[in-house]
């Protein structure tokens, strides 16, 4: 048994979302080793008391390939991997070796570093003996020349350790069909070994891009269908795939035509219709239950499709006259009714399917109409306030807000903040690229710190045009605001810090800024391996959050380990090994947005 000190951390790159705990003498393991182990009292145990575990760390390169099997008599054994440091499982497993309930976890290192192996229970704290055997596994075969399929034709093939694999670490065979513009097929996949997936795409540029993809289906249960229209003529591919790496055993590929798809109703602009969904209803594109209609549009018109039904939870989805999804909306309207909001590309017709979430028959409203056109963002000058109001006759978004919008422009690197405050609504700011139907980059609501007032904090990822959108939180707001926008420069460079030493600074608003917009200060350190590190942030006038990590070839930060309160309610305190010779950087911010004000970080060395 191997007893473990559980770390509470809080990783700054997921706002907030807690990483999990992790032991910190958590042991080594290296590809070719088996470790015998034991979960018993003392081990690592969840939050919630759903399991406990032992964690190893598993040192990596990029693109390696490795298998970890665990095998227990006691206990239905359970292997999850995490890069160190960050909250997100890569890849699980119950019980992949198809021997009861032992596991096989296969998975991919997407990049070089330290990743957390978690060997557990599947569920409650009663445990046992347990071996854990690490191995690298050969490379994936190289891609191939599909095969040919025909309509009517069905294949046998199996998936096995030497085929290729997609970038997720999936392996798959290929196969090639030819169809005509707005032919429509019926793939089906099927296996008794593993949960298959089955994939529809192009080759573009040697590069697989993928259009259409099915899991599961009520009528095939695990075993996958799906119904593709064909946008345009040409050369398509399938991919049989399975849902999780590792999956390997036979299966069966079937190409058939496709069902013919229902009459389309006609639906005016402002007339609505009620109709019923019903289990004599024909199958729409995504072979769904669903009523179609269709209607005339003008390009750059703005529509807005609302659907709504007492009886279950609605779905609308729009497509070109090619039967192409263009939009799809679930709830975009109150409760579990459907809004969708839409700028047609092109003059021509338009087709709505009108259907359930799930399966499902019941009456419904449907209406289309047409909405302000959105106007073309004024111009807003750095440093230059404004005031504005939104107004029952502005724009609406897809959440049917208010709304106006900005441009300006701006520089790789560049870091840019929009205060937007209200006394009449609960603001809301996104931001995004010119030019383009809008897709917000990043938003804020309430980073102010000053009630419902927002304070978005953005650093632009390249050069070009950027348009800020600015509108009540909620769709019934209206009335006047304020909103600057201002230049911060580029992100400050980081100082440095010895150990043995205590770094004094002051946390600002011209400081730099993590993703959930709270204030930070990064040092730099130079660091052996093995070295015992005592890092403690003391504030009395903010919430302090630690963050270790490293800064990547790419630019980007990886985190390590971070801790927000072990030290006190506001103090923090991380007790830390570095793994290995190099340069690391420690993040002294605060754990809510917003906070300015004077902290004192420190660095010794433990025995």
């Amino acid at each position: 048994m191997r007893r473990h000190t559980i770390l509470a951390a809080v990783s700054l790159l997921a706002l907030s979302i807690a990483a999990p705990a992790l032991a910190q003498r958590a042991e080594t393991l290296a590809p070719g080793r088996t470790v015998e182990g034991q979960i018993a009292d003392g081990d690592g145990t969840a939050a919630d008391g759903a399991y406990r575990y032992d964690d190893y760390l598993i040192r990596a390169r990029a693109g390696q390939r490795l298998e970890a099997v665990m095998r227990a008599d006691n206990f239905d054994a359970y292997l999850e991997v995490f890069r160190q440091g960050e909250g997100e499982v890569i890849a699980s497993d119950d019980d992949g070796l198809g021997e009861g309930t032992n596991s096989r976890l296969r998975f991919t290192a997407d990049r070089a570093g330290t990743y957390v192996l978690r060997a557990r229970t599947l569920a409650g704290i009663e445990g046992g003996a347990y071996s854990l055997a690490l191995n690298q596994r050969p490379r994936a075969g190289r891609p191939g020349r599909p095969a040919a399929i025909r309509i009517g034709q069905s294949v046998q093939g199996a998936l096995s350790a030497g085929d290729p694999e997609s970038e997720d670490g999936l392996s798959y065979d290929a196969y090639t069909f030819r169809a005509l513009a707005g032919e429509r097929f019926a793939i089906d996949l099927t296996s008794d070994a593993f949960d298959p997936v089955v994939r529809v795409g192009q080759t573009r540029d040697g590069e697989f891009i993928e259009l259409a993809m099915n899991d599961d289906t009520l009528e095939t249960g695990l075993n996958s269908r799906l119904i593709f229209t064909a946008a345009e003529a040409g050369d398509y591919v399938i991919r049989a795939t399975p849902l999780g790496q590792g999956a390997e055993g036979a299966y069966t590929l079937a190409l058939a035509q496709g069902p013919e798809l229902p009459a389309a109703e006609p639906i005016a602009f402002g007339s609505p219709v009620e109709g019923a969904l019903t289990e004599s209803d024909g199958k729409g594109v995504g072979d769904a239950t669903a009523d179609t209609y269709r209607f005339d549009g003008q390009e750059g018109q703005r529509i807005r499709i609302d659907m709504s039904s007492e009886s279950f939870d609605t779905y609308v989805e729009l497509f070109d006259a090619n039967r192409v999804s263009l939009a799809q909306d679930d709830d975009g309207a109150a409760g579990t009714n459907s809004r969708l909001t839409f700028t047609l590309p092109s003059t021509g017709v338009y087709f709505i399917e009108a259907r359930a979430f799930s399966e499902a028959t019941g009456a419904y409203s449907l209406s289309v109409s047409e909405v302000e056109p959105e106007k073309a963002p004024e111009t807003l000058a750095f440093g230059s306030p404004i005031e504005g109001e939104i107004s029952e006759t502005d724009a609406r978004d897809g959440d049917d807000r208010g709304f106006d919008a900005f441009a300006f422009s701006g520089v790789a690197g560049q870091r840019v903040q929009a205060i937007m405050r209200s006394g009449d609504f609960d603001t809301f700011v996104q931001v995004g690229r010119a030019g383009t139907e809008f897709e917000a980059l990043a938003s804020d609501d309430d980073g102010l710190g000053e009630g419902t007032d927002s304070r978005l904090s953005y650093t632009l990822p390249e050069d070009g045009d950027y348009v800020l959108r600015v509108s009540p939180l909620g769709s019934e707001g209206e009335g006047l605001y304020a909103l600057e926008l201002k230049d911060r420069g580029p992100q400050p460079m980081p100082g440095s810090v010895l150990v043995g030493a205590t770094a004094r600074g002051l946390l600002t608003e011209a400081d730099a800024t993590a993703e959930d917009n709270s204030f930070y200060d990064a040092y730099h350190v130079t660091l052996k391996a093995n070295e015992k590190l005592l890092i403690t942030m003391v504030s009395n006038e903010v919430d302090s959050l630690l963050v270790v990590g490293q800064v990547q070839e790419d630019g980007s930060f990886e985190a390590l380990e971070s801790d927000d309160d072990s030290l006190s309610d506001t103090h923090a305190k991380l007790e830390w090994t570095v793994p290995a010779d190099g340069v690391y950087e420690f993040r002294a911010g605060t754990f809510q947005q917003g906070q300015t004000g004077a902290y004192a970080l420190n660095v010794e060395k433990q025995p």
